[in-house]
C-alpha cells in the first residue's frame, strides 16, 4: 500500500502553487493520496489555483470559511487524513516547500529512495535535518531550535527534532495522538513527538536542507545574511522555542513557576 501525505497549503501569494504543479507527477508516484488544507486567505487570493486543486482527484482538499489558527488547521488536516486512511497506512506530515525543494534539486533521488523504502515497522519515523542540512540554514535557526533538541536530550535521553519538518506515522498511531494535542500555535508540532519519544525512529537526511532560497529565487548567501540579522526572525523563532521548552518541562514533570 502506498503511503499518503498531509500538507498545509498556506499560500496567499501564490508562490507555492507552481512548485506543487511541477511535482504533482512525482507525488502521484509516491503517494496514494495527498491531503491539503487551504486557509481562507489562500482561498480568497488564489481562487483559480484552488479550483485547480479541487479538480485533481488525487488531492483531497480541505477549505475553511473563516480564519483559523495554525494549530487548528494542522489538527483538522492531520485528523482528517488519519480518520480516512486504513490504520496501518503510513501518513507523511510534511510541508510543500520542503517537498518541492527535495524533488526539484540534487536531493531528488535520495528523497524518493527514503520515502519509498519506509516500512510500517520503521514508524513512527522522524526525518531529521543532518549536520550538512543544518549548515545550509541561518545560524539563528539552528541556535534556537537546537535548544529544544538539547533540552530533550537532557530530559528524556534522546535527541529528537521537536521542530520537525517531516514525520511519518501509521494512521492509527496518529489518530491516537491527535486528541492529546493542546496548543494551537506553531509550538504544537512538538506535542506529536512526546508520546513517541521512546519508540520513534530517526533518520538524518540532507534533503531537509534550507529550502527558502530555492522557493523565493534568492541568492543563498544574501538571504541567509538577511535572516541572521533579522530581529523579527529571532522573535519568531524564540516564540515557538520558548513554548516548546515549556512543553518538554511539563512532560518531564518539571518545576512550575506557580510553585516555590
Amino acid at each position: 500500500m502506498l503511503p499518503t501525505a498531509a500538507m498545509p497549503m498556506n499560500d496567499p501569494n501564490g508562490r507555492l502553487f507552481p512548485h506543487l504543479k511541477a511535482v504533482t507527477p512525482d507525488l502521484k508516484r509516491l503517494f496514494d493520496t495527498v491531503y491539503l488544507s487551504v486557509p481562507l486567505a489562500t482561498r480568497r487570493q488564489q481562487p483559480a489555483q484552488v479550483a485547480w486543486l479541487k479538480s485533481e482527484p488525487f488531492y483531497k482538499v480541505i477549505t475553511y470559511d473563516e480564519e483559523i489558527s495554525v494549530g487548528d488547521d494542522f489538527l483538522n488536516l492531520y485528523g482528517t487524513a488519519a480518520r480516512l486512511s486504513p490504520p496501518r497506512q503510513i501518513i507523511h506530515l510534511c510541508y510543500i516547500d520542503r517537498v518541492a525543494f527535495a524533488l526539484q534539486t540534487t536531493h531528488r533521488r535520495q528523497f524518493i529512495s527514503d520515502l519509498s523504502a519506509l516500512q510500517p515497522r520503521r514508524t513512527p519515523m522522524i526525518y531529521r535535518r543532518s549536520e550538512a542540512a543544518w549548515q545550509t540554514h541561518p545560524q539563528n535557526y539552528f541556535l534556537f531550535e537546537n535548544m529544544v533538541t538539547a533540552a530533550a536530550k537532557r530530559l528524556f535521553g534522546r535527541s529528537l527534532d521537536y521542530a520537525w519538518c517531516h514525520i511519518a506515522f501509521p494512521a492509527a498511531t496518529l489518530l491516537n495522538i491527535i486528541p492529546t494535542i493542546k496548543r494551537r500555535d506553531m509550538a504544537h508540532v512538538a506535542e506529536y513527538n512526546l508520546p513517541i519519544r521512546e519508540e520513534a525512529h530517526v533518520k538524518d537526511v540532507d534533503w531537509l536542507s534550507w529550502e527558502d532560497p530555492f522557493i523565493f529565487k534568492r541568492d543563498v548567501a544574501e538571504l541567509k545574511a538577511e535572516r541572521e540579522q533579522s530581529l523579527s526572525e529571532t522573535h519568531k523563532r524564540l516564540a515557538y522555542v520558548i513554548a516548546m521548552l515549556q512543553l518538554l518541562n511539563e512532560a518531564s514533570g518539571g518545576w512550575s513557576q506557580a510553585t516555590w
